[in-house]
């Protein structure tokens, strides 16, 4: 138990930091880096507290029940993989935080950095220990949105908003093929269970359906961590703070897709389908990204074009498969991650004390910066894979692979060619990074005068590039352990443990090796001036580059041609878009129908009562009569139209739904007074453009009046055949039994609202909230003019204030109403658990008593007196609607469970009580704020418009005035 409040606090933890994050000021650079450097070494601590259970092979869950009905579970889980690449993520993301906080300026919101990058940390975090591959997916995806936040950090850029916006677009889109491959993996293997699917492996390879399983998921991965050809995004990312990029690029987002191609190796790898394409696509982005990178002018570009080189390697790696390359593929995965992420942040470094990251204009800062300049050759070292360094011991062991790995494949026998040249390019490129920005003349013309940075800007760089020496001389002290423990966890327990040796002797691995460091020195020195010299990139890649396809591909699909089908098909007008959206759902519902002969009508009628007739006789006649006068007269049709809901509210009464005979007469009440406000500022209805001028208004009218029955007959014939059709299971029945009994409510809708189908409730509440703002955002940024206002004699309808003489009586009959509506609000929300009411009916009836105070009084007088706040009702009610769902987690039951029971309240007696009149208590706060807040914008709304009118009165009152003294 103490293991699995662990793994949960564990997840949770960096979400709880990126809230608290959110709420500080902007101003406060120290709280926000004091919070999120405190949030991560609790977390790291809390890691490293399950070092010897996972040591073991031991599997630590954490599982919190959803809908246990439908097996579906938050199942989290530690293994030896999992909690090797989580303690990478966690110590990766302290030193980036300490970076930050001096290399971010003042001007920035450190707050919002610091909470997007906990925020990412615990995305990051769920997909790694996700035990539910649907869940995963979940996760997958939110680092895909909070990476765009982040690389978009500085949206002031143009570049970020670029950046970010194909990231977000190539990342997301590989996540919803990733999605279809888990859906399809969790049909083939009848679970969604992370352990069923990876120890299913045979039965996955041997499905009809994998082909197409490992395509989609393949994309998903590839996408993620840019292998070629849909490397493009990662340089574009680059616009993000140096800290983003250090981060994302080392640790994380790019490592997330290597991770996923390790991870579910003993499910769908050891094919020839798989070692073609991952090992292919492997070392083609090995190549091309080693290519690229030594012909980049941007450190940061370098940098990230060498990141695809090395996500291509050990892409390569986790294609070959087997014991020895999946732990050389987890090995460089670590070994990238330190090297890259201390070669970021020593080029933000030289950005922020030089004042730029042109490598054609730095040169000699070896003499102003020998600290950073000392470490970055290190680093770099590293990266090419000179011996005694972390990197040397990893990239030889992928030589080792590429040259071990046999299975008679035309692309085995290339392996250990391939892997040389991409070994070639990377000492070429590291040589370059070295030699142009620390050696050579002194540098001139420089926007800043180079200089060491501050101490503890510096530190991280040399805690990292201390461990990139301490692991490549003691590697079988330092990492081996860690290594073998992720290797067993993901190729089983039986995996030989390895030796992670520094010197295996002189063999072809070694050859290879040296040869990459001559060769590539050599190709640098010769040609270093034509590279300073020549474009971004290598002729053939600049000429035809991915980037620009992409481009050219954007371009069309969200510009040119979108135009084009809007100048074929698209209007301007509501009605018929409108009109299009009835067609298409009357023909899908009668295509579905007809297809599955579902519509049957049964011979069981019951008798119509006069009076119900006579009563919808009079329904129909308000709906007609509010469709014609529509044209006419706006505000006689809404009267109509409230006729007509009348009319469905009694019909609920006459049919014993009393709950929803209320949820309708107070919701027509609300919907009518919004509409009258709105009609003060509705534009002027103009002939001209109310006429189509393709068909005479006859003629349209005839059309749409043929839809419209055709849609309701639609509705009329579904509803009659569902209700006379026998009744086979009813699961009304099982609610009506069980509503006391397990809700503790005899009003049984109520209880179905707040306790059965919480879940669905919450989300609607969370909508209608959206809605809300929504609405208040919209209406707030609208400015009426007085061409779009109606006058009140073609509104037909005229201000409080011009009738405050004829409404006097009215108007305090609903101030003296205010306290009584509060009185049955009240009383609807306590009665609602066992009697008709609840939080809904409660929050729409305070609704309407402020309703009725706008409309009684002026707007500014009300709002002087009376403090609402409705945006911290939504808020007040969400927390806690999700509060009151998330406290049956403390007691080991799923979200939203509720209690009930009966307490003895003195003179009173027992009373029920139940959880669920708190979650009610949500929704009434969420349905109060939301309705008010729509209120405030509308009757705002009309306030200016009324102004606006006066305003233009008294202008002609004026000119009329000057004109007779005139």
């Amino acid at each position: 138990m103490a293991e699995q409040n662990l793994v949960l606090i564990l997840v949770f933890l960096p979400f709880l930091g990126a809230l608290g994050a959110s709420t500080l000021p902007s101003d406060a650079r120290n709280a926000a880096a004091w919070l999120a450097t405190l949030t991560m070494a609790a977390g790291l601590a809390i890691l490293f507290g399950t070092y010897d259970n996972v040591a073991q092979g031991e599997v630590l869950r954490g599982t919190i029940s959803w809908v246990p009905s439908l097996g579906l579970e938050l199942t989290f889980r530690i293994d030896g993989f999992s909690w090797f690449f989580t303690a990478l993520v966690l110590g990766i993301g302290i030193l980036v935080v300490i970076y930050a906080r001096y290399y971010l300026s003042k001007s920035d919101p450190v707050p919002r950095f610091y909470a997007l990058l906990l925020a990412f940390t615990g995305a990051m975090m769920g997909v790694l220990v996700s035990g539910n591959i649907l869940m995963l997916v979940v996760y997958w995806e939110l680092t895909s949105v909070i990476s765009f936040l982040l690389i978009g950090y500085w949206y002031q850029s143009a570049g970020a908003r670029d950046g970010a916006r194909t990231a977000l677009v190539v990342t997301a889109a590989g996540g919803l093929c990733l999605l279809v491959a888990m859906l399809m993996l969790g049909k083939i293997v009848g679970s969604y269970d992370l352990d069923r699917v990876l120890s299913s492996g045979d039965a996955i390879r041997a499905h009809p359906l994998y082909p197409a399983v490992l395509v989609l998921f393949l994309l998903g991965a590839f996408t993620k961590s840019a292998q070629f050809p849909f490397h493009f995004w990662l340089p574009g990312a680059m616009a993000a703070p140096t800290p983003v990029s250090a981060f994302l690029h080392s640790a994380t987002m790019v490592k997330a897709g290597v991770f996923l191609l390790v991870r579910f190796t003993p499910a769908l790898g050891g094919t020839e389908a798989w070692f073609l394409i991952v090992t292919g696509a492997g070392m083609a982005t090995l190549i091309v990204g080693a290519v690229v990178a030594l012909f980049r002018h941007d450190l940061k570009g370098l940098l990230a074009y060498s990141t695809i080189s090395h996500l291509g390697l050990i892409t390569a790696l986790a294609g070959i498969g087997g014991p020895g390359a999946i732990l050389a593929a987890i090995f460089h995965i670590a070994n990238h991650a330190v090297f890259k992420a201390s070669l970021f942040m020593a080029a933000g470094i030289i950005d922020h004390e030089s004042g730029t990251r042109d490598m054609r204009r730095l040169s000699g800062l070896m003499r102003l910066m020998p600290f950073t300049g000392t470490l970055a050759i290190v680093a770099a070292a590293a990266m090419a894979g000179v011996p005694l360094l972390n990197g040397f011991l990893s990239k030889e062991m992928f030589f080792a692979e590429a040259v071990d790995s046999q299975n008679g494949t035309w692309l085995n026998g290339a392996l250990p060619w391939l892997a040389t040249a991409g070994g070639i390019f990377s000492v070429a490129y590291s040589l370059r990074f070295i030699l142009t920005v620390f050696f050579g003349p002194a540098p001139v013309d420089l926007p800043k005068e180079p200089h060491e940075p501050v101490r503890w800007m510096r530190l991280p760089v040399e805690l990292l590039v201390f461990l990139c020496l301490l692991v490549g001389i003691l590697p079988a002290l330092t990492l081996g352990p860690i290594m073998n423990m992720a290797a067993r966890s993901v190729l089983g327990a039986d995996t030989a443990y390895y030796d992670i040796a520094l010197w295996h002797g002189i063999n072809q691995p070694l050859i290879m090796s040296m040869i990459a460091l001559a060769v590539g020195s050599a190709i640098y020195l010769i040609f270093a001036r034509q590279i300073a010299e020549g474009p971004e990139g290598p002729p053939l890649f600049y000429r035809i580059r991915a980037q620009k396809i992409y481009d050219w591909l954007m371009f069309r699909l969200s510009w040119k041609w979108p135009r084009v089908m809007s100048r074929i098909i698209g209007t301007e007008k509501l009605q018929p878009q409108l009109r299009l959206l009835v067609l298409l759902a009357f023909f899908a519902a009668a295509a579905a129908l007809w297809h599955s002969r579902s519509l049957e009508f049964g011979p069981e009628t019951t008798p119509v009562a006069p009076g119900f007739a006579l009563m919808w006789v009079v329904g129909i006649a308000c709906a007609i009569g509010a469709a014609w006068q529509a044209k006419y007269h706006r505000f006689a049709a809404l009267v109509l139209l409230g006729g007509a809901g009348l009319i469905t509210c009694l019909t609920f009464a006459w049919f014993s739904a009393p709950d929803l005979a209320v949820t309708q007469l107070l919701v027509e009440i609300v919907t009518t007074v919004l509409l009258l406000l709105g009609l003060r500022w509705l534009p002027k209805r103009r002939e001209e453009i109310a006429e189509d001028k393709l068909l005479p208004a006859q003629i349209r009218r005839s059309r749409d009046l043929v839809i419209a029955a055709l849609s309701g007959l639609g509705i009329a014939g579904i509803a009659y055949a569902i209700m006379t059709r026998p009744v086979i299971s009813n699961v009304g029945n099982w609610f009506l039994a069980n509503a006391y009994y397990e809700g503790g409510g005899t009003n049984v809708v109520n209880v179905i609202l707040v306790d059965f189908r919480a879940f669905d409730t919450f989300g609607e509440i969370t909508v209608l909230a959206i809605v809300g703002l929504t609405v208040y955002s919209l209406l707030r940024r609208f400015r009426p003019t007085s061409e779009s206002i109606a006058a009140p004699e073609q509104q037909q309808v005229t201000s409080s204030a011009a009738f405050k003489d004829y409404l006097y009586v009215p108007s305090v009959i609903m101030l003296w109403m205010f306290p009584v509506l509060i009185m049955i609000s009240a009383y609807f929300f306590f009665r609602g658990h066992d009697l008709p009411g609840g939080g809904f009916a409660a929050g729409v009836t305070l609704a309407i008593a402020f309703l009725l105070q706008y409309i009684a009084t002026n707007v500014r007088w009300v709002e002087a007196r009376i403090t609402v706040l409705p945006i911290r009702w939504m808020g007040f009610g969400l927390l806690v609607a999700g509060g009151t769902g998330m406290g049956a987690w403390i007691f080991g039951y799923p979200f939203l469970t509720a209690y009930a029971q009966y307490i003895n309240v003195p003179l009173i007696g027992d009373v029920p009580a139940a959880t669920a009149l708190a979650f009610d208590l949500g929704v009434f706060a969420v349905v109060v704020g939301a309705t008010v807040l729509m209120l405030i914008a509308i009757a705002h709304q009309s306030l200016r418009a009324a102004r606006l009118r006066e305003q233009e009165a008294e202008e002609k009152e004026e000119a009329r005035q000057a004109g007779e003294a005139a």
